[in-house]
């Protein structure tokens, strides 16, 4: 006998899978132009964090900064989705593209040291860039074996 899921819990195994997939897209376009040091926060939830995730990286100079920031925003727009709020890109030290579940930073060198997001929110899980797909396969697989 096969044991159906609960709505509710697929419906949140959807949501959780569609929000890796579009975190996905965003590191894929941070690749995509080359961006330093990325890294990936998944924010605990008891840590008061107002989102899932940060995408943290650095570029090399300013043309570069907002060359990611436009790519992370092309990517992720052609599947339908905009940032609710975007900051910096013309000092182009910081820009913060915040996609509510997911908040993407791009920084200076100089910036990143400074800010310290890495430090600042140490409760927060480090992912590599692949560890993310990899979890995102992960749970689709146990959610069908389960089905």
């Amino acid at each position: 006998m096969t044991k159906s899921i609960d709505p509710k819990k697929k419906a949140d195994l959807k949501k959780r899978t569609d929000l890796k997939k579009q975190v996905s897209q965003a590191i894929a376009a941070c690749q995509d132009k080359k961006a330093e040091e990325i890294t990936i926060l998944e924010m605990d939830r008891d840590s008061g964090a107002f989102t899932d995730y940060f995408v943290v990286c650095s570029g090399t100079n300013a043309k570069q900064i907002q060359s990611i920031s436009d790519a992370v925003e092309d990517r992720l727009e052609a599947a339908g989705h905009r940032p609710v709020n975007k900051e910096g890109y013309k000092q182009a030290e910081w820009v913060l593209l915040d996609y509510l579940n997911f908040v993407v930073h791009i920084f200076t060198e100089k910036a990143r040291k400074y800010y310290d997001l890495e430090r600042l929110w140490k409760t927060a899980k480090r992912l590599e860039p692949g560890e993310l797909k990899a979890v995102r396969h992960r749970a689709v697989g146990a959610a069908k074996k389960r089905a």
